[in-house]
């Protein structure tokens, strides 16, 4: 029996004066972090690592594809088509920087989120069709397919927009289209609304995820378990069985499952969400899977955590059972042993300077 977590935001990104875990019961996770063997590897996006769990390699993935594969009202495969996440986005200059902010799932409504849309469709009708199946996730369905590289926007937030610019032979047309739908949104009366309100206005989209699979992924394990619908939309494309994350039925089979309740919230730096979800992946999967280790009733753990101060590798196996003289290792002495890392850049083509 294998179990194989990847838990995206588990490793807070920054260091802060007192541990961003002190003070948390969180005997599961020491107990496995103290048997097993762990390293910390360099920085990788979390698309890439995720992918590669289905055998998908290379620096431009269809996560646009595989994304909206995975929503709740997923296209047929007459509608696959060609897909561009068009997420919506908040830009704001830091001194001589401009900067990107995703929306917490919560921060937007269907309403708005149907009314931008509208007004993106209207304008943009010749590249394809704007739709939103969540207030934060959106879609362009391309009339035709576009030869370009968009950086995910998980790599861009926070960060210097200028970093991130689309690359390759219709650059300058999707370029043209943010700074073209930025305007549009930012006069629309939805975000001087918010802005009045004093509210983070919608006045950009970010479009990323562009690309075709060469071939069909694989499955990583007898079934998966998840909620993002980028794992989902692999696992259907993989043509394996999927479900919501569930301990009971993980130790029942050889499963992969992905975690990303923290990985917002490590984003945005929004700590108290972030230890409240720290203790329900203590309650509902650290316990749980160290006592069944230590029962015999699970024969491997492996446990990949990407963030931006490395990813964390923790490994399992039988024979670590027996290792008694092993002590648990608390989760806050492993955050303050990780040196914070510099800003990264994906390692992807060059970034180029041009204006937003």
């Amino acid at each position: 029996m294998q179990i194989q977590l990847l838990i995206p935001g588990l490793l807070w990104p920054v260091v802060t004066l007192l541990g961003p875990a002190s003070g948390l019961g969180l005997g599961g996770l020491a107990s496995l972090l103290g048997r097993g063997r762990r390293q910390v590897t360099a920085f990788e996006p979390y698309d890439r690592q995720l992918a590669r769990l289905f055998g998908v390699h290379g620096d431009t993935l269809p996560m646009a594809s595989l994304r909206r594969l995975g929503e709740a009202d997923a296209p047929t495969p007459e509608q696959a088509g060609h897909w561009l996440c068009a997420d919506p986005v908040n830009l704001s200059f830091a001194r001589e920087h401009l900067l990107l902010q995703a929306f917490p799932d919560e921060e937007l409504d269907a309403a708005e989120s149907a009314e931008l849309v509208a007004e993106l469709n209207a304008i943009f009708a010749d590249l394809g069709r704007f739709e939103a199946c969540t207030p934060t996730r959106w879609y362009l369905r391309l009339h035709r397919p576009t030869a370009v590289t968009l950086y995910p926007l998980d790599d861009v937030t926070g960060r210097p927009v200028k970093h991130f610019l689309p690359e390759g032979d219709d650059a300058r047309l999707w370029q043209r289209t943010m700074n073209e739908a930025q305007i549009v949104l930012h006069n629309h009366a939805r975000s001087r609304a918010r802005e009045e309100a004093g509210r983070r206005a919608v006045n950009s989209v970010w479009l990323w995820g562009a690309g075709a699979l060469d071939a069909p992924p694989q499955a990583p394990a007898r079934q998966v378990q998840a909620t993002d619908p980028i794992s989902i939309g692999l696992a259907r494309a993989a043509g394996v069985a999927v479900g919501a994350p569930d301990p009971g039925s993980a130790l029942t089979q050889d499963t992969l499952v992905v975690l990303d309740a923290l990985r917002k919230p490590a984003q945005q730096l929004d700590l108290d969400t972030w230890r409240r979800g720290l203790e329900t992946l203590e309650r509902d999967w650290f316990a749980p899977l160290a006592e069944a280790f230590r029962a015999g009733r699970l024969d491997t753990v492996r446990l990949t955590a990407p963030g931006d101060r490395g990813t964390l590798q923790l490994e399992l196996h039988r024979s670590e059972r027996w290792k008694f003289w092993r002590k648990p290792y608390a989760f806050d002495a492993l955050l303050k042993s990780i040196a914070p890392a510099p800003m990264q850049t994906p390692h992807r083509p060059g970034p180029t300077d041009a204006p937003v």
